[in-house]
């Protein structure tokens, strides 16, 4: 079908997928209207001003990752409450992850460059939020992984440079600056 995203997997082919339901596709677009103003901007902004700015050497900016925090968090508590009711594998209670689904959790994916506790402070005690985010992990992999390769990268730079700090702090010592190498695959 020429489109992305894309997803094959066997026999297995999902392309922006739409329900054929009117009804149901009308509740897959409420949830991607919503992503927009709500868990992207709350995920994504949180995300930026406390792991990527400081790791770029830009300031952070309190209000705003304040702001975001609790757009993240209210988000999260949304996605649990209106549509993962009980143990629904998907949104919605479908059967099979939709495009909403593979957006959302992707969004979800940005705390990943969290270090452990901030990203636990948000997912920990959410099990509904974690079994759906393994369920369209496992209804969509190796793609999902492949997806989210660079963002596993820049995990592993933030940490890598992180730990490079502090063995130099413990020594007195200065690290050398890795942040034009990682802005230049920005």
């Amino acid at each position: 079908m020429a489109q992305v995203p894309v997803i094959v997997d066997g026999r297995f082919k999902l392309f922006e997928r739409y329900p054929t339901d009117l009804f149901s596709r009308a509740k897959i677009e409420s949830i991607l209207d919503w992503h927009h103003s709500n868990l992207h901007f709350g995920a994504g902004t949180f995300v930026y001003y406390t792991a990527l700015a400081p790791f770029l050497g830009f300031r952070p900016r309190p209000e705003t990752t304040k702001h975001a925090e609790k757009s993240l968090m209210q988000s999260l508590a949304r996605i649990e409450s209106v549509w993962l009711k009980g143990d629904a594998k998907f949104l919605l209670g479908r059967s099979h992850p939709s495009i909403a689904d593979l957006i959302l959790v992707c969004s979800i994916m940005h705390l990943e460059v969290l270090d452990d506790d901030m990203r636990n402070r948000f997912l920990g005690g959410r099990k509904r939020i974690l079994a759906w985010i393994d369920n369209v992990k496992k209804a969509t992999s190796p793609h999902f992984e492949e997806a989210h390769v660079f963002l596993l990268e820049v995990k592993a730079q933030m940490q890598s440079k992180a730990a490079a700090a502090a063995t130099a702090a413990k020594q007195g010592g200065s690290e050398a600056s890795s942040e034009l190498k990682f802005s230049s695959k920005l």
